[in-house]
């Protein structure tokens, strides 16, 4: 799915009314009747009351016309308009002119009745256009909002948040519903206190433009997924299915590339070789008897060399930084050129020796976390000059960033993808490591490396979003992806076969 800047989302607006004959209030209308089919969905006790905070201009209006319909429909309406916030538009006043119409007043400051756990309040303050610093009395209705007891939803952005840089205070919603498109700002990191959960509310622009409007943003969603999504073929044997090659582990760090090697079967390729020190043989084989094993080094690996010609490898997990390890690491780069993942301990080897990149192969996928990235690329001011200097360093050495946070973009040339999978489950050790080897696994399936990634990061992630549904946030571990895994290709293969 696109993710349009605000430049784009105007245009869309403004062809939509032309192609389909409507007015901006029409279009106001159509939105605000979507939100309230939402609201009325996931809220239908018509005891609860809701507060709805509206500015002057047109997101304002959309809350206007929300409250019209929640009185009309028999709930308990607050109205708060926010008079700084915002100057007055056309649609504004129509929605507040058929607002009054309806028998609903402004009655800011007059206390209400309400049961606890009933009570919503409704964030229409400031949509996508705010540009400026926020009056005070909008800084006081924020807070106000975000102190409130009860359950917060904000209307296409939360007020106060700004599209293009760095904000620093927003109302703090549990609910964001947001018109056609997703908004990049809602996936930043410095973002996250301010949303919760997205709801993407079809309001009908128009389709021409929308396909034929390009975007360096998109969201990784499941019709995104199903696109990119290879099934085994029915005649497929373990030799069509691709070999895996794991390298990594050293002494006390062998589990890591147990995991790393385990995830990359259960991907889906045929065949998984782990490449680990002697340390790691007996600990392989017992918990892995599916995986063969080459061995190097004693505690830890000091040279790879193999004969096997495997389809793709994953080089990392719990390797170690030894120097023996880093000379290790140079050697293979210099004479290995097929399809690769680099992770962990290779990373921060690379981060050491950042000449070696320009040795890496073209497409090589890079997984770091957000500390192996700033010591592989050096910091950034914030979210916006972070995604600048990521978009940078992956034209530089040609190479597919997967930028792991709450939200993971992948980032190839100037196309930045966010995920739209995974929770705070995944916030644990061991999960990375298992993030490689399914990455390492598509590889050698035949995928290729933006495939890979987009496809590996979704599915990483829809395996924490299911298990959390049996399991909790706390009590799950890495082994747990790929408990998963199944399950999670069982709900992308059934999504796939209803296209």
């Amino acid at each position: 799915m696109k993710i349009f800047e605000t430049i784009n989302i105007r245009e869309a607006d403004k062809i939509t009314i032309s192609n389909q004959g409507i007015t901006y209030y029409e279009l106001m209308e159509r939105a605000a009747h979507e939100a309230f089919l939402w609201i009325k969905k996931h809220f239908p006790d018509k005891e609860t009351t809701f507060h709805v905070f509206c500015g002057r201009g047109n997101n304002g209006g959309d809350g206007l016309v929300i409250s019209r319909y929640l009185h009309l429909d028999g709930y308990p309406v607050k109205l708060d308009i926010v008079s700084e916030a915002g100057q007055p538009t056309p649609e504004f006043e129509t929605a507040l002119q058929q607002l009054i119409d309806s028998g609903i007043k402004d009655n800011a400051g007059e206390d209400y009745p309400y049961e606890k756990g009933k009570l919503i309040y409704v964030d229409a303050l400031f949509g996508i256009g705010l540009n400026r610093n926020l009056p005070q009395t909008v800084i006081d209705a924020i807070k106000k909002i975000n102190h409130c007891d009860g359950h917060v939803i904000s209307i296409d952005v939360p007020s106060g948040l700004f599209m293009d840089k760095e904000t620093d205070i927003a109302v703090e919603s549990d609910y964001v519903l947001t018109f056609q498109f997703p908004k990049l700002a809602f996936y930043l990191p410095g973002n996250k206190k301010f949303i919760n959960r997205i709801a993407i509310l079809d309001i009908g622009l128009d389709a021409e433009f929308i396909n034929n409007t390009p975007s360096p943003y998109f969201l990784i969603d499941r019709i995104e997924i199903s696109h990119r999504y290879r099934p085994v073929a029915p005649n497929a044997h373990k030799g069509t299915q691709g070999h895996a090659l794991i390298i990594g582990g050293s002494y006390g760090k062998i589990g890591a590339v147990c995991l790393s090697a385990k995830a990359a079967l259960k991907s889906g390729c045929g065949l998984v070789t782990a490449y680990i020190p002697e340390c790691g043989y007996t600990v392989m084989q017992s918990y892995f008897p599916e995986a063969m094993a080459l061995t190097d080094g004693r505690e830890h690996i000091t040279a790879i060399n193999f004969e096997l010609k495997p389809k793709a490898v994953g080089l990392g997990p719990g390797m170690g930084q030894h120097p023996e390890t880093q000379q290790a690491v140079k050697g293979f780069l210099e004479r290995y050129d097929g399809p690769m993942v680099i992770d962990a301990d290779a990373l921060n080897i690379l981060s050491q020796n950042k000449d070696w990149l320009s040795l890496l192969p073209e497409h090589t996928i890079l997984t770091p976390h957000p500390g192996e990235l700033e010591r592989l690329m050096g910091g950034w001011e914030n979210d916006f000059d972070k995604i600048s200097k990521m978009i940078a360093f992956t034209k530089q050495y040609n190479v597919v960033l997967v930028a792991k946070d709450a939200h993971t973009m992948v980032i190839y040339g100037d196309v930045v993808y966010i995920n739209s999978t995974g929770n705070a489950a995944l916030a644990t050790g061991g999960t990375g490591d298992c993030l490689t080897g399914i990455l390492t696994g598509l590889l050698a399936q035949g995928y290729n490396a933006i495939d890979a990634a987009l496809f590996g990061v979704y599915l990483h992630g829809f395996t924490a979003d299911i298990a959390i549904s049996e399991t909790s946030i706390q009590a799950f571990t890495a082994s747990d992806i790929l408990q998963y895994l199944g399950k999670a290709y069982l709900k992308i293969d059934a999504d796939c076969s209803q296209k």
